[in-house]
């Protein structure tokens, strides 16, 4: 079994334990029959389900660039949101945080849940974006984390801001997109190891690599 361990890792595993025991994501709906969603949908959701359908095509599954098809279609009519587009390589990353059956590409119900998602997190990012410079400057930050349920110390904000931001510590929306769908779905993740809420998990090396690889 692969376990944490060092002064490192217990400062690590009591950050991520913060994070976790503070933020509750939407579950993932799970996958069930067309015909099964189909006679359960309101009006809206049958809506929403032939604008999937158009995305997806006759696979009825939205690939990474489909996914950054749609999502730079979508950005494009928006002045107010500085983004360099997202990358077909940022959009492989968010299908592999969200893809529960390891498909390579999102069904309806995993697509939904991130659209969802994304249209939530760009009224928190229009929201905090006080200056209306069109990104998430470094002081922005930790209060859009906040609105988007993610309470953390300033250490992680402090790497979230190096991993994401520009020379001059701005996150403009596709990499503030990218981060959140990130860490919703590695908190997802480590609730579902931390059977015992405990804040710490364990894990053989393949379910590491599992964990860890594909994301």
């Amino acid at each position: 079994m692969f376990m944490f361990q060092g002064p490192f890792a217990k400062q690590a595993l009591n950050i991520i334990g913060n994070v976790v025991s503070n933020y509750i994501p939407q579950p993932v709906p799970p996958k069930t029959t067309y015909a099964v969603s189909k006679s359960n949908e309101s009006e809206e959701e049958r809506q929403f389900r032939r604008v999937f359908q158009q995305i997806a095509g006759d696979d009825m599954e939205v690939s990474p660039q489909e996914l950054c098809n749609i999502l730079n279609k979508v950005v494009s009519k928006h002045d107010d949101l500085k983004t360099d587009g997202f990358s077909l390589e940022s959009c492989r990353g968010m299908v592999a945080v969200m893809d529960s059956d390891s498909t390579g590409k999102l069904g309806f119900d995993e697509f939904k849940y991130l659209w969802n998602n994304v249209k939530r997190w760009q009224c928190i990012y229009k929201q905090f974006d006080s200056d209306r410079s069109g990104a998430i400057s470094a002081d922005e930050l930790p209060a859009a984390l906040r609105a988007a349920g993610f309470d953390l110390n300033e250490e992680v904000v402090k790497l979230i801001t190096r991993r994401y931001s520009d020379e001059n510590g701005n996150i403009d929306f596709d990499n503030f997109i990218c981060c959140l769908v990130r860490m919703d779905a590695m908190i997802r993740a480590f609730k579902a190891l931390d059977k015992n809420n405990t804040g710490t998990i364990r894990a053989n090396l393949p379910e590491w690599l599992q964990l860890t690889m594909y994301s």
